[in-house]
């Protein structure tokens, strides 16, 4: 090799050339914040509007039915007045939807914990037979597709006389919920450590006590994320709530209240959208407070450490 050779091998490349690494962090650097405003108006835009009608008069809507943006003057609460106001009134009647909603989700909630929490404890810490494969069956349940079971369960329910009752519809919740429940707890007690119980069982605790002063506060982010995860999903339920309360109105919940009013050609445009309003609000202010321990909850029994 000669000393030209040599040379031209250790010479340090002109930076003039065409750099991969820089072009694209600075494209992801523009495109990052483009896209991050175009996923927040998608789907912000929808709810926004969706307020906006409701809080509009028929008049104003059917004059500029495409404003998005109207004078403080013109806004309007009768709207909510008579989506909340008594059948009786000449409401909608979504006062008492409302609070069978929230005991059929207080209940649902309260029931699958009773029921989720020893039972995903037993799966994690106790050796039986059968005991892995318990975890997958309970996954298996929560995916079978609830459409399969509502012939067999209306025509059950009707011949036991629960048909038409909020106590029936709690029992279909949590045995729909109370599977995935049981998976996902039992992935946050894996993560507990066993040498606390173990330190527990030298103190002179048995099972019981174990579980419920050293394991359930270690995991009492996994069970409010779950009891709102369970929340959510009992609250805006709709086919089964449909099946087993249409012919009882002073039972139904607010998502079948709502199908009615989208059903009906008498309801005006911005009670409906009032109405969406009121089903919305409650699930969206009830995330938002709670927004850490959801994901922190959901997300915990992810990895054992």
């Amino acid at each position: 090799m000669t000393a030209a050779t040599v040379e031209r091998t250790t010479a340090p490349r002109k930076s003039g050339g065409f750099n991969r690494d820089r072009f694209e962090n600075g494209l992801f650097k523009i495109l990052r914040p483009i896209v991050i405003v175009l996923l927040l108006l998608v789907s912000i835009f929808p709810f926004y509007y969706m307020v906006l009608l409701s809080f509009r008069t028929l008049g104003s809507l059917l004059a500029d039915p495409g404003a998005l943006w109207v004078s403080i003057d013109e806004l309007d609460l009768s709207t909510y007045l008579d989506v909340l106001a008594p059948v009786s009134d000449g409401g909608q009647g979504f006062i008492v939807f409302m609070r069978n909603s929230l005991i059929v989700a207080l209940s649902t909630v309260a029931l699958t914990l009773l029921v989720a929490i020893p039972g995903s404890y037993a799966v994690s810490r106790l050796n039986f037979f059968g005991r892995r494969q318990v975890s997958g069956l309970f996954l298996a349940v929560y995916f079978f597709p609830a459409i399969l079971l509502a012939v067999p369960l209306f025509v059950f329910f009707t011949q036991v006389g629960l048909r038409g009752s909020l106590v029936g519809l709690v029992i279909v919740y949590v045995s729909q919920v109370a599977a995935v429940s049981i998976y996902t707890l039992r992935n946050y007690f894996a993560t507990v450590p066993v040498s606390l119980e173990e330190a527990a069982a030298i103190d002179g605790c048995n099972r019981l006590q174990t579980m419920w002063k050293i394991s359930l506060p270690l995991a009492m982010p996994a069970l409010v994320s779950n009891g709102l995860f369970i929340f959510m999903i009992a609250w805006n339920e709709f086919l089964f709530a449909l099946l087993f309360l249409v012919e009882k109105r002073d039972s139904w919940t607010v998502s079948l209240g709502l199908s009615q009013l989208a059903g009906s050609i008498e309801v005006p445009t911005t009670v409906l959208m009032a109405g969406s309003v009121i089903l919305t609000l409650p699930i969206i202010i009830l995330f938002f407070a709670s927004e850490r321990l959801l994901v922190g909850g959901l997300t915990a029994g992810a990895e054992k450490g």
